[in-house]
């Protein structure tokens, strides 16, 4: 077996995510060499149970690799492993990165260095449309490849509107490729793919759940250099991918909205809460001076400096919310997680994780893993 088919089949298991794989590297060294393991060997790893590793030794009763191999070739589909030259950059990065991508099209050249997440609600306004096509071809015009989600409204006016500029795009996807939904939206899916990517984690058949949306929105981030944030309510999924941002690194944009139009709210609170004011493309270019490749070191210890001094200062501890304030407190005590936070402080967890991405952008907490720990 080699590392590439051990990649291809550790992402295929039920149970195995990049975490565990991190363990499994830790122990064995390199991906085939896990399934030279025994039973035994493979439990005492940490978060592998005797169950999972039995699943791991006796893998053909749960993979066909073969198969899998077949489906994709006969789709146009190119699965790039972590270890593979073609695997994008700055995705690398993230420490949850994806153990397999699959790939329909061409990952654009600039993928890693000149790129923009530009996501929003489904439910899109007039308004909302006008601005996500007018961004989305700014951005295809200044070079950049748009990247989003496929979903209706927001997502799926971003990538026509970056194609009908000539731009390249690409599109993140929450199941296998051979199960692309919206089902109306595979014509679109199709001309993305000749001008730029179709791309997904997940195996050729898997089907989309509520969980795996979710992890899709940390590819989308974590692809990019900044997210743009186009029309969003404070439940909305755009603000997990903006919390991803943020938790990578990156920058977040938003488009300012109706103060009474509850699409907007979630924009709103970002900008307040210090995500970038986004009302033309130049917002976005100005701060691509600043991003990582274009001279962002120097804008970083900037931040961290003014961090430094915001932290020393009562009178901006006291303008916090009263969420961010009962947030602050809990994680004095130690880290936590978002359901934690919401158990100890009775704040919904839709609440709690729009105070978190504020605190994130003021540089007040940081989020490792699952859970988020106060910088002090």
């Amino acid at each position: 077996m080699t590392n590439r088919e051990a990649y291809i089949i550790l992402n295929m298991l039920p149970g195995i995510g990049p975490a565990r794989l991190a363990a499994l590297l830790s122990f064995c060294g390199e991906p085939a060499e896990i399934f030279r393991c025994s039973v035994r060997d493979l439990a005492t790893v940490q978060g592998i149970s005797e169950a999972l590793a039995e699943k791991i030794v006796n893998w053909e009763r749960f993979v066909r690799l073969q198969h899998e191999l077949d489906l994709a070739e006969r789709g146009g589909v190119q699965i790039i492993t972590r270890d593979e030259e073609e695997y994008p950059e700055l995705l690398s990065t993230i420490h949850d990165a994806p153990i397999c991508l699959y790939v329909r099209g061409r990952l654009p050249d600039n993928i890693s260095s000149r790129s923009l997440a530009i996501v929003g609600t489904r439910n899109i306004t007039t308004y909302g449309q006008r601005m996500a096509r007018h961004l989305a071809e700014s951005a295809a015009f200044s070079g950049f490849t748009v990247v989003s989600g496929l979903a209706y409204g927001v997502d799926a006016i971003a990538h026509q509107a970056a194609l009908d500029a000539g731009g390249d795009s690409v599109s993140v996807l929450g199941g296998g490729l051979a199960r692309i939904q919206p089902q109306e939206h595979v014509p679109l899916a199709r001309a993305i793919a000749e001008h730029g990517a179709v791309i997904s984690e997940f195996p050729m058949e898997f089907s989309p759940t509520r969980h795996s949306f979710p992890m899709r929105n940390r590819i989308i981030a974590g692809l990019c250099r900044g997210t743009l944030v186009i029309e969003a309510g404070l439940n909305s999924g755009s603000l997990i991918t903006a919390s991803f941002a943020l938790e990578q690194g990156r920058t977040v944009f938003a488009v300012p909205g109706q103060a009474d139009n509850p699409q907007a709210a979630g924009c709103n609170r970002l900008i307040r809460q210090n995500a970038i004011l986004t009302e033309t493309f130049d917002d976005i270019l100005e701060e691509f001076d600043f991003l990582p490749g274009f001279g962002r070191a120097e804008h970083l210890i900037r931040e961290e400096n003014a961090a430094e001094d915001f932290f020393a200062n009562p009178e901006e501890e006291s303008s916090l919310s009263t969420e961010s304030q009962k947030i602050l407190e809990i994680l004095q005590k130690g880290d936590a997680s978002v359901d934690e936070l919401s158990e100890q402080s009775g704040i919904s967890a839709g609440e709690i994780i729009s105070a978190l991405i504020g605190l994130e952008l003021l540089h007040r907490v940081r989020k490792i893993g699952s859970n988020y720990h106060r910088l002090r």
